[in-house]
């Protein structure tokens, strides 16, 4: 199966990927017209009652500007979001919404990892191939971009190892980057395309592989792949988060299902059902909740039972907005925060054409901040 890159903007045609973009239409027209025009409340706001999960909308911060986007990473000790947009990475201030600057100069700009103890951050640039260093205060490029594989899209940080694995799409490998020398030191052939990774901070990285439905462990240190585990019944996972104590793995599949693996053993510990166009999964460890953030403008909250470890179920279905499918949680504050924006109707297609994509209204783009009452 041809890899596609992940959506950076929807905007952009060459980096969107058909699948992807067809499941994101088909749910857009699936929502009552109501819900596509009505302010993203959720659960609480307006005084109306709180769901299961207690999580409700708090803010909703306007940035506008052009460009669609993709991750979110929080950075909970400087009070930071970071969100990639197209040709730069956006940060903002999480208590006021303010935007507090830019990192310039990405091509295709995917995902931030943040190495807090060398005051640098690592984006991730698609269509240059390259990963750019950056410095944390300044928000400035720190030196030349780092030579990455073929569209390196997800980036994570091991700080057992001080190595950042940015994975690349188009080459189905991670390059491995040294975060105190900011150069590359390796390549690990991954046999798919990888989404997004995380690590446990105690020398494994795990990463989804969405063309073949697997889960992979990478050895931080040797730079080998250690473990191979399929991903049935989910299909295309793209999500993932990681609860590192009790070692879970939760990995967001377009099939509308989030499973749950043992870290240890790659063993299937539950498939929960989700919403439609998932791209992110995250996981609070204050709170033990795990959420997937889906296009159809819901975020599916789940929780491990007390009572009987490795049994899940679905708390809520939170509304937040259409097209909101990616966030990152504050573990700090347990506030998670969402992109989103508002978009034209999909025209009706004439007989025997392709269904066609929603269009991005310009301005329109949000973050969505959600808190826990």
């Amino acid at each position: 199966m041809k890899r596609y890159p992940h959506p950076c903007s929807l905007t952009s045609i060459p980096l969107l990927r058909p699948r992807w973009l067809a499941a994101f239409s088909i749910a857009l027209l699936a929502l009552p017209s109501a819900l596509l025009a009505q302010s993203p409340a959720g659960a609480g706001a307006g005084g109306s009652a709180l769901g299961a999960s207690g999580y409700h909308l708090t803010a909703t911060w306007k940035l506008g500007g052009e460009g669609g986007w993709d991750y979110l990473t929080v950075d909970s000790k400087a009070h930071r979001l970071y969100i990639a947009r197209t040709n730069r990475v956006q940060v903002i201030d999480t208590e006021t919404g303010a935007l507090a600057g830019e990192v310039p100069g990405l091509d295709g700009a995917h995902g931030v990892a943040l190495a807090p103890e060398f005051g640098r951050g690592f984006a991730t640039s698609g269509r240059s191939g390259t990963v750019i260093v950056f410095d944390l205060q300044t928000l400035k490029p720190i030196g030349a971009p780092v030579k990455a594989g073929k569209k390196p899209d997800a980036i994570a940080y091991d700080p057992s190892t001080k190595h950042v694995f940015a994975f690349n799409g188009g080459s189905d490998d991670t390059t491995v980057i040294d975060a105190e020398k900011a150069e590359a030191i390796g390549t690990v052939a991954l046999g798919g395309g990888p989404e997004f990774g995380v690590a446990d901070g105690k020398g494994s990285v795990f990463v989804n592989l969405e063309d073949k439905g697997e889960l992979l462990e990478i050895d931080a240190h040797s730079l080998k792949v250690k473990n191979r585990w399929s991903l049935a019944p989910g299909e295309s996972p793209t999500g993932l988060a990681m609860d590192p104590v009790k070692g879970r793995l939760f990995s967001g599949c377009r099939n509308e299902k989030l499973i749950v693996l043992d870290a240890g053993t790659g063993k299937s510990l539950g498939a929960l059902p989700i919403g439609k166009g998932v791209d992110a999964a995250a996981f609070d460890a204050g709170t033990g909740l795990a959420f997937a953030s889906n296009g159809d403008g819901t975020l599916t909250v789940i929780s491990e039972s007390a009572t009987n470890p490795g049994e899940f179920r679905v708390l809520e279905n939170v509304a937040t907005k259409a097209g909101s499918r990616t966030a990152a949680i504050d573990p700090k504050t347990h506030a998670i925060y969402l992109a989103g924006a508002d978009f034209e109707p999909a025209a009706t297609p004439k007989p025997g054409e392709p269904r066609s994509r929603p269009k991005m209204i310009p301005g329109s783009f949000v973050v969505l901040k959600f808190e826990k009452q």
